[in-house]
Parts: structure tokens; sequence; C-alpha cells
């Protein structure tokens, strides 16, 4: 679904302090924020991974978001679902998470559907927009969002959160070339031609989950999806790589705050 506005050609003033820090990137600019505002993503799933997605497509200024979700918000979703407050508890997700997307930034235009997504409207729902976010956490709705995305040929951002781990693959087998190379890649069926057996998994509920790694995968999905709108010609799929280094400090022999509190310990450990 493009923007179902006028297209943007140009930004205003408040846009371009808005959008300031993308426009001081060389891989976004202008041009690249214009591809963002008038561009499209589908989240399905405003909870712990797809309430960051809203929050970070919204504050970039993607044009158009759809939300499917059809709960209402319960105490136990406030750990992680960061989109959500107290005072919001046993209203619909779909409603409160539109309010607070438009109170972001009142240039997103977001669609809502109140509904779950199943066989019987996931190709219509699916259809209309550039690139789909999944961010549910059972795996028949994960088939079957992966099928129609294949289907459709469109992109399909997957994330998923356990316990203390999370993974963010990007599925886009319509792709046929990247950096102006042929390359063939496969589907979330590919990687997972079975689901597990019932019951081999925890659900979220059973098993727990860290609600910081919903962030930081909800993060990551933002950040990937976003690639596939501002600057199609450095676009990725399976080769975004995204890393982290642990670096230990050595302490400084000279250093003076060290020493100092090295001594105040000891002089503590004296008078106890």
């Amino acid at each position: 679904m493009a923007n179902t506005n006028r297209p943007v050609t140009s930004l205003t003033d408040v846009q371009k302090s808005r959008y300031a820090r993308h426009l001081s990137l060389p891989e976004i600019d202008t041009a690249g924020q214009l591809r963002l505002l008038n561009s499209s993503a589908l989240i399905i799933g405003a909870g712990g991974l797809g309430a960051p997605v809203a929050m970070y497509l919204a504050a970039a200024g993607v044009g158009t978001i759809g939300l499917v979700e059809f709960d209402t918000v319960d105490h136990s979703n406030l750990q992680r679902q960061i989109i959500y407050t107290t005072d919001d508890v046993g209203k619909s997700k779909l409603d409160t998470a539109e309010k607070r997307l438009r109170a972001i930034n009142p240039d997103v235009q977001i669609v809502k559907y109140a509904t779950r997504i199943d066989s019987s409207n996931a190709m219509e729902i699916i259809a209309p927009y550039d690139v789909i976010i999944n961010g549910t956490d059972n795996f028949p709705t994960r088939y079957l969002v992966n099928d129609a995305c294949v289907l459709l040929k469109k992109t399909n951002v997957d994330g998923s959160i356990f316990r203390f781990e999370g993974l963010n693959t990007v599925f886009a087998p319509h792709l046929k070339e990247w950096n102006g190379k042929p390359i063939q890649t496969g589907c979330y069926r590919c990687q997972y031609p079975e689901p597990p057996p019932p019951g081999m998994v925890p659900s979220c509920a059973e098993g727990g989950v860290m609600g910081a790694m919903c962030g930081i995968v909800g993060s990551i999905q933002r950040t990937r999806r976003s690639r596939f709108s501002h600057a199609p010609a450095r676009r990725c799929s399976g080769g975004c790589r995204c890393s982290m280094r642990w670096i230990w400090i050595s302490a400084r022999s000279g250093c003076g705050v060290i020493k100092s509190a090295r001594f105040a310990a000891m002089c503590q450990r004296l008078r106890s």
C-alpha cells in the first residue's frame, strides 16, 4: 500500500527538522527520506516485537503503517510491550497503538486490522504493502505469513524471541539480484520445513522472556525494513549482518580515580 495521500515530493521545513539526522546520512539523505514517506509496512502483531517496530517506523517517517492486532492490553504485557502504559490495561491494543503512533509522528497514516490473520484474509491484508514485518509468536501464523509473502512476492522481515535469545531473518526469495549480482535465497519453509512438535517450544507465557530482548530484535527488524526503502541500490536481504563485540577494559596503572576508590575501600575495611 503506497501512501494513500498524494505522493510526497518534497520536505517541509518541519519535516527537514524532524528527519534532520536521517538527512545527514549520505546513505539516506533527502531522496531516501522521501522514499520512506512514500513507502508502507505491515506489522503483524502489536506485541513485544511489533511495539518497538511500530514506534521506530513511525518515528522514521514510513508513510503508511498497517497494524494487525485483535487483543487488549494486559498487565503482563507492560514488561516488554513499550507502546502501552498502565493506564491502557483493558483497552484495545490496536486503538492504543494508533493513538501513540499518531502522537509520535502525524506524517504517518495508520491502517488498522482488528482481526486475527488467517488463511481467509492473509492474502488480502498483505497484498497492498511493500514490506511485511512478522512479530507473531506462534508457528501456524509464521508459516501462513511466509506462504502469503512468497506468493505475493513480498519481503518478510521475521523476528522471534525465546527467553534470553532473539532471532531476526529477512526472507526475500523474489529478489534475484544483490548489488548487481544474481542471488537465490529461500523462505521460512526452506529454513524450517516442518514446525516443531506441539509443546516442544514453550510459549512466552510458559518459558518467559527478557523484556529488553524484544526491543533489541524489534529494532533490528525496523532497521532491516527501512533498508528496503531508503536506498534501493544498497538494500539488503539475507546479506545484512548485525554483530556485537564485548570489549574488556583493563585498569590503567596510573588511573587516579581507581586508585582513590581502592584506597577508600581499603580504609572502609580497616574501619570495620
